[in-house]
């Protein structure tokens, strides 16, 4: 196993296979995230990742990999606050079929202030813990800033405030993931939802990628008749572990 240069601050890449043969990789950052890793591959990064302390806020993939790498660091890294083991990976290539709310738009720099506390918002209640606690606040608001700039965040705006907001937070050739789907509490239960990720989806399958991917809680039924009526269709699973 190998490990990349330091590119970022916060983060490195390590590889497991030889050097020109690559097999595996994995992000061990403020997230944590084995990609194709097979068993001798999970052994490994779980030994790189012991050596110091945890700093990660969860460990986030495919599911059996993800709950291997954490059966292995448990004792060192834990305990977790939460494991959710059953995250289904749901994707889709066509455009929706139902109706897409032409009021959802890409966010302008100048409504960050507006977007800020909505996504502030759906974290706090999707996580558990809210974004800004501690130190978190400037780096939350300019990871929603970078997505703003990038053109990756889409809202619907009523009298000022957001009712409906998504990102892409991950962006590939292959495919284009949504997060932060949220709906204000006022005005959840009137189909805003579906409509508005029909909106995102189309637009992101015409303008970034020629897929669409999110992953969700296996017991959040509502979004998942939501998503089940955009088209998406279940491609893998998903699981997170959150510190």
């Amino acid at each position: 196993m190998f490990g990349l240069e330091w590119w970022r601050a916060d983060a490195r890449v390590f590889g497991y296979g030889h050097r020109r043969q690559l097999e595996s990789v994995c992000w061990l950052g403020a997230n944590v995230m084995p990609v194709n890793a097979n068993p001798g591959a999970i052994a490994a990064f779980a030994e790189m990742a012991a050596m110091n302390p945890r700093q990660a806020s969860s460990i986030v993939g495919p599911a059996n990999p993800v709950l291997d790498l954490w059966d292995r660091l448990a004792e060192v890294w834990g305990p977790a606050r939460e494991v959710r083991s059953n995250q289904p990976l749901l994707a889709t290539g066509a455009p929706p079929a139902t109706y897409a709310d032409p009021a959802v738009r890409l966010v302008r720099r100048d409504e960050l202030d507006l977007l800020f506390p909505a996504a502030v918002a759906m974290y706090t209640e999707e996580v558990g813990v809210s974004p800004v606690a501690g130190r978190g606040s400037y780096s939350y608001r300019q990871r929603i800033g970078d997505l703003v700039n990038a053109r990756r965040a889409y809202a619907r705006f009523i009298d000022g405030r957001v009712v409906f907001k998504a990102e892409l937070a991950i962006v590939t050739r292959h495919t284009a993931q949504v997060q932060g789907v949220w709906v204000h509490p006022d005005y959840r239960g009137r189909g805003i939802a579906v409509a508005g990720m029909a909106a995102v989806v189309r637009d992101a399958l015409r303008r970034v990628a020629p897929t669409v991917s999110l992953y969700v809680n296996d017991y959040n039924h509502p979004a998942r008749r939501v998503y089940e009526r955009c088209g998406f269709k279940q491609v893998d699973t998903f699981a997170s572990v959150l510190f």
